[in-house]
């Protein structure tokens, strides 16, 4: 998780700061098969090649990018965990909890779903 250090050093708030690094922890140690990456100025997952999820950081929440389509399909889920969400992602206040088994399930959704994916993004 060293490729992460750099990215998390520009977080000033100590407590985003540790707060980014275990849901980057989180992802790892349970999905150990995604290659964590810095790209586009934000972490990421990706699995042989193919975008998984991504992280970012705002003043207000952090923002969670699974893709347009595992958006759709967890639209639902995602607004009863009480988040904001757009088409290509959602947020997550810094006062809010962490639904991690909502992150798992959107997480084991693209690993599925794109286990024969050979690009990047979906087509």
């Amino acid at each position: 998780m060293e490729i992460f250090k750099n990215y998390l050093s520009t977080i000033n708030n100590e407590e985003h700061r540790s707060r980014m690094w275990d849901i980057l922890e989180w992802a790892k140690n349970n999905f150990p098969d995604m290659e964590p990456k810095i790209a586009w100025n934000q972490p990421i997952f990706t699995s042989h090649g193919t975008f998984i999820i991504g992280f970012s950081v705002s003043k207000q929440h952090i923002a969670v990018s699974p893709e347009p389509k595992a958006m759709e399909k967890f639209s639902g889920e995602i607004a009863a965990s009480g988040y904001n969400q757009s088409a290509n992602i959602f947020r997550i206040r810094w006062d809010q909890p962490v639904d991690f088994a909502l992150l798992e399930r959107i997480i084991q959704y693209n690993q599925k779903d794109k286990a024969d994916c050979t690009s990047f993004w979906r087509k």
